[in-house]
């Protein structure tokens, strides 16, 4: 119909000779571009047609540099759809959209059509971008753009424009790499920026496929904190934009007389800055990235640093060694290093590490108007922090970036990187400040606690089993341990711990069900026969005896179909356990996220999962005798009894309130990015409004079997929750649906589902729904509220809330979590 449309409307242009008389450097409505002529920009430079590459007859439409002799493309049309005989440019008077077609007449490119197109002329500048105009409305006598080819680059990027995003337009401009020298189509080699919607500090990437290949750093006010060579030089200007509209990088030539143009290069996976020689008549390179065996992307895996001039290259950072030494031995960096000594959070400090490419900012955080002081603390009272330094270094340094997990991708650098300050264990920091002195004391130290301990053993034994004692009481069994300042009744059986040990086979590995944030989790079976799960406290976890006994007394507490069944405890010597009922189907997430696991949940089972926790919560929120705020639930966090009904477990980072308090406060965060709520991972405020963000959060992990930390997209960057919002807003939001679905699935339930889980992840707590109208919504079919945009992170200055969310790579299946336990 469209190619009827356009013959229709200029049916004169099939015989109008190509001598036509129009303006070198531009078209309107009764003027075309065909094979025998061009445009021209005014100054000369840039030449608009259509051209073959060398050793193909394919057509293309394109723009390349007029007055060099070596013939070089810097922008393609239709790379997509090549023509295989004759083209024709021009201009749909109706529609205001540039079309070209083919001999046969079909369409093979086109821009999006305008409602309004008062005169449209398409013109070529000198500066090599294409730019559709229109007469303004509002002034006859001025010109508006409606579209340009700057905002839609292939392979090339010429000063003055931009790669990025403007987030006002919804234009991500990438550039894409020619599949080979003679074939425009895209390949797999992209060069772009994260959206500032989705990430608080945004850097470029390169991409290979869906891999990162390399990254600049993050712009630190100067340059790419990854490349110390863009300091000011007497050839370009460089600069990065990034506020509520767009966030983008630029550059300029100072010498205008110059030619120059950036490329990415699919063949020799490189992204290069030449400059044309006009005395020799040819390109040569200025710059080019990756640059050295350092500049590929993780080389030295999770808290690794590359040193170009080390043998090995990558070496651990301070406090940290290789995960594996034998990998490490024979130069297999991937799997990367882990901490010496675990982090004890409120006592932990941070040691400076100089000339540093900073990490990979997918989860990072960003203040401007914050001091490095401000920040510092601020990352402190944040147990997940790892990290922190100026976001800006120009005018002597401002602003805060903290970093959340592993440390990704750093580089040192002979000179011109910058300060990290990564968080050290205490103890370590002591080592770091006075050196040799304190492991002699430690030794000293060690020697005399051990002697100590000879004589101490036999009294130590005596008094421990003195001290733990089993009462009878009218409503059960009463457990505690009288530690001196550490009295505390719980009302459950105990079990001793010899009992456990014959449960479990002495904690047999294959006895392991698995391994969570504090600690592993085993199955036993007792003597009559009853199955369970034991959550046995690693001793370097952090977890205290206040933290243990919160979780038993909640969950003691606790009577809900929905939620898991504590059956008894133990605490003997160092030894601290909880007893659950055995859940034969594990996690919530093992069946979810499982290629072959999650065909086993038809869209029935999977409503009845959303419901059941749905129901838990309530329970939690609004029925039990306290009002208890879970903050951390997560798909792991929800286990499956035999007949897949749901039950969320792991109390330990729970708050309960009594009265109509339901709200609070704290400086240290517990739970997992990915699953909180942005009031609480960074500013500690918490609510029963937190949990209702992490039930959206899993309502759309559920629809999608996707993870939310870990989702990728080939086309876009967003994370899950942006993605199920741009979806929503292009009327296909059940595009979302996991595929394994088929047809099982009610299409209105699974709608319904996506709407409601978009109204729990509101930026504003107040605008989230509590979890009783979460199940009437669920349980009915009235109209519901329209969602407003989702919270992603949060970056607070002075003035404004800002909406963020993070990519997350698809290699990654780590979490960063300080919960007490990831249940299995």
């Amino acid at each position: 119909m469209g190619t009827i449309f356009f013959i229709l409307v200029h049916p004169y242009l099939l015989f109008l000779s190509s001598k036509v008389s129009f303006a070198p450097d531009s078209i309107n409505t009764s003027q075309f571009i065909s094979e025998a002529n061009t445009l021209v920009s005014k100054d000369g430079n840039f030449e608009l047609g259509f051209f073959s590459p060398s050793s193909s007859n394919n057509r293309y439409l394109g723009i390349w540099y007029k007055n060099i002799p070596v013939k070089t493309i810097v922008w393609v049309a239709n790379r997509l759809n090549p023509i295989n005989d004759s083209g024709l440019l021009m201009i749909n008077s109706s529609t205001g959209s540039v079309v070209v077609m083919s001999q046969n007449k079909s369409v093979v490119w086109s821009t999006s059509p305008q409602r309004q197109a008062k005169n449209p002329v398409l013109k070529l500048l000198d500066s090599g971008n294409l730019v559709l105009t229109v007469t303004d409305e509002k002034d006859e006598k001025s010109r508006i753009s409606l579209w340009e080819s700057f905002d839609y680059p292939t392979d090339t990027l010429l000063p003055g424009m931009k790669l990025g995003w403007d987030l006002k337009k919804g234009v991500n401009r990438l550039l894409t790499a020619w599949k080979k020298p003679d074939d425009p189509s895209p390949g797999d080699f992209t060069d772009g920026i994260l959206e500032m919607g989705i990430h608080s500090y945004p850097e470029a990437y390169i991409w290979k496929g869906n891999k990162k290949f390399f990254r600049t750093g993050p712009w630190n006010g100067l340059r790419f904190s990854g490349s110390p060579d863009l300091n000011p030089n007497p050839v370009y200007n460089y600069s990065f934009v990034s506020n509520e509209d767009e966030v983008y990088y630029t550059y300029t030539l100072k010498d205008k007389s110059l030619i120059s143009r950036a490329v990415l290069n699919q063949t020799t996976h490189t992204r290069d800055r030449y400059t044309w020689i006009e005395a020799e008549k040819v390109w040569k390179v200025y710059s080019t990235r990756p640059r050295d065996y350092c500049d590929s992307y993780g080389l030295c895996g999770a808290n690794g640093n590359c040193v170009f001039t080390a043998s090995p290259v990558c070496q651990c950072l301070k406090a940290f060694k290789p995960k594996s030494p034998e990998l490490w031995s024979v130069m297999e960096w991937s799997q990367g290093c882990v901490r010496n000594k675990p982090l004890s959070c409120h006592t932990d400090g941070f040691v400076k590490s100089v000339n540093l490419k900073l990490p990979d900012t997918t989860y990072s955080w960003v203040n401007k108007s914050m001091s490095l002081e401000e920040c510092r603390v601020k990352c402190l009272n944040n147990c997940t922090c790892m990290a922190y330094t100026n976001s800006d270094i120009s005018g002597g340094g401002s602003g805060c970036a903290i970093w959340f997990g592993d440390l990704m991708d750093i580089r040192q650098f002979p000179a011109g990187g910058q300060d990290l300050y990564i968080r050290m264990s205490a103890s370590e920091l002591l080592e770091e400040k006075h050196g040799p002195k304190i492991k002699i004391a430690v030794l000293v130290a060690a020697a005399l606690a051990v002697v100590s301990g000879i004589f101490l053993v036999g009294f130590y034994i005596c008094r421990i089993r003195t001290n733990f004692k089993v009462k009878k009481k009218p409503n059960g069994i009463i457990c505690h341990q009288n530690n001196e300042g550490q009295k505390e009744d719980l009302e459950l059986p105990f079990l001793d711990l010899s009992t456990i040990v014959r449960a479990t086979d002495n904690f047999a590995h294959n006895k392991k069900l698995g391994e969570g944030g504090f600690g592993p989790v085993y199955k036993g079976i007792l003597e009559d026969g009853q199955e369970i799960a034991i959550k046995r406290l690693s001793r370097s976890s952090g977890q205290g005896l206040n933290e243990f006994k919160n979780e038993v007394i909640l969950i003691a507490k606790l009577q809900h179909r929905n939620l898991v069944k504590l059956v008894a405890c133990c605490i003997q010597g160092e030894e601290k356990m909880l007893v659950y009922e055995y859940m034969p189907n594990k996690s919530l997430d093992s069946f979810i996220f499982d290629q072959t696991k999650s065909k086993l949940l038809d869209w029935s089972l999977r409503f009845n999962i959303i419901c059941g926790i749905a129901r838990g919560l309530q329970y939690l929120h609004q029925d039990s005798r306290l009002r208890i705020i879970h903050r951390d639930l997560k798909a792991s966090n929800v286990l499956l009894d035999s007949e897949m009904n749901p039950k969320i477990s792991d109390f330990g980072a729970a708050r309960t309130f009594g009265g109509d308090q339901s709200e609070g406060n704290t400086n240290r965060v517990f739970g997992t990015y990915g699953y909180m709520a942005p009031e609480y991972a960074f500013d500690g405020q918490f609510s029963t409004k937190s949990d209702v963000f992490s039930f959206g959060i899993l309502l759309l992990e559920i629809i999608s079997g996707k993870k939310s930390r870990g989702f990728f997209h080939p086309n876009h960057n967003h994370n899950l929750i942006g993605y199920a919002w741009i979806l929503w807003n292009e009327g296909k939001p059940l595009e979302l649906t996991d595929e394994c679905l088929g047809q099982s699935s009610t299409l209105s339930e699974v709608l319904r589902c996506i709407h409601i889980s978009l109204l729990c992840v509101q930026q504003r707590p107040e605008d989230r729904p509590s979890m009783s109208s979460v199940i009437v919504m669920l349980g009915s079919e009235s109209a519901l509220p329209q969602p407003k945009q989702p919270g992603f992170f949060l970056e607070k200055d002075s003035n404004e809330v800002h909406c963020f969310s993070s990519k997350q790579e698809s290699s990654s299946t780590n979490e960063i979590t300080i919960t007490l336990l990831e249940a299995r």
